[in-house]
């Protein structure tokens, strides 16, 4: 039977498109112009222009020692009628008055929001998510001295709209990123819109803490990896981030290879590709992994990754920084990897502010 299908006019379409924003600086002062363009617009399609600060009031809900550092469970307002549930890590044998370096870490999808990420292992799902996809860098991160917080996404974890149908571990393992998107994108926002404001509000949050050195950045794994791509690129706060599972073209990746719908910005892809988002982020140092068998690549595996990562090492050519860029390909699946991660996040901010 033959299908009358619309995706190679649509796949067309996207190679013919001249992207407004593309990166194509040749100086610091062209790139400073083009990114301030940029980021303006990308503030128009996610919908965050549309959304207003309020008053975090922060409460704390439990504190549980666990293995090299304290879990104390938060909740912050993000928007006035918006609450955030959030786990901060704080290291054991922080002195009164010491301060720490802070690391976001956000979590992706099959995660039961910020468990995962926080390697809370009370059941048993969200243990074998956990050791299938290492996923609990945030918790490594506080075990190596920094003050972490991971919080959940709208639609994940204790943020969930609607989920009630499959087993239990279905339940705890899903999201409502569909829900949200459909909701969303009739009021001109969309889901990555609402993350990005979420996690801006968090470092609002994250600095303003006493055991905080002012020093913070942000780290993730897939659907976390997109929200560390975009926290680090639209603000520039971040010192240093890592992009897991998440850099490649998105016309493979995203138009071809059909994805969660918290991936998909209404006329993104007329204005840019990942890499010009990427390079949002020099001349700050960002690690990129990829695993060299992630079927998100797309169906060139990485040649349709690296040329996006080339776009974000020209950039940093601007400023001499070609060193601030590190593209960790990995023999392996979609997961974190963490070999190269951890020492670099070290290496470029410190837990520790006298290590500088």
């Amino acid at each position: 039977m033959r299908y009358y299908t619309t995706q190679e006019h649509f796949e067309q379409i996207f190679a013919d498109t001249f992207r407004s924003h593309e990166f194509h600086a040749k100086t610091q002062e062209e790139y400073h112009i083009w990114s301030r363009a940029f980021r303006e617009k990308l503030h128009e399609l996610l919908g965050t222009n549309q959304m207003h600060t309020c008053p975090a009031d922060p409460k704390i809900l439990e504190s549980i020692q666990c293995d090299g550092y304290v879990r104390k469970k938060m909740l912050i307002h993000t928007e006035k009628d918006v609450i955030m549930p959030f786990y901060m890590l704080i290291p054991n044998g922080l002195r009164e008055g010491e301060k720490r370096s802070a690391v976001i870490a956000c979590h992706g999808h099959s995660s039961n929001g910020k468990e995962s990420v926080a390697g809370v292992r009370r059941i048993k799902a969200i243990s074998q998510t956990i050791d299938h996809y290492d996923y609990n860098y945030g918790e490594v991160f506080a075990q190596k001295g920094y003050i972490v917080f991971a919080p959940d996404a709208r639609g994940f974890g204790e943020r969930r709209e609607r989920y009630d149908h499959g087993t239990e571990s279905e339940r705890l393992l899903s999201s409502s990123c569909s829900y949200l998107h459909v909701m969303a994108v009739s009021l001109g926002q969309t889901v990555m819109g609402m993350w990005l404001w979420d996690l801006m509000r968090l470092a609002d949050f994250a600095l303003s803490c006493d055991c905080v050195n002012g020093h913070i950045g942000c780290a993730g794994l897939s659907g976390g990896g997109m929200q560390s791509l975009w926290l680090a690129a639209m603000d520039t706060r971040m010192e240093c981030s890592i992009v897991s599972g998440y850099f490649y073209g998105y016309l493979q990746s995203l138009l071809i290879n059909y994805n969660c719908l918290c991936n998909y910005v209404p006329d993104l892809w007329k204005v840019a590709d990942i890499g010009d988002i990427g390079a949002l982020i020099c001349p700050r140092p960002v690690l990129i992994e990829t695993g060299n068998q992630d079927d998100l690549n797309g169906k060139d595996g990485l040649d349709n990754v690296y040329p996006q990562v080339e776009t974000v090492r020209k950039a940093m050519g601007l400023f001499d920084a070609q060193q601030n860029l590190y593209h960790d390909v990995f023999e392996g699946e979609h997961k974190w990897n963490g070999k190269k991660a951890f020492d670099w996040m070290i290496s470029h901010m410190p837990p520790v502010e006298e290590n500088r």
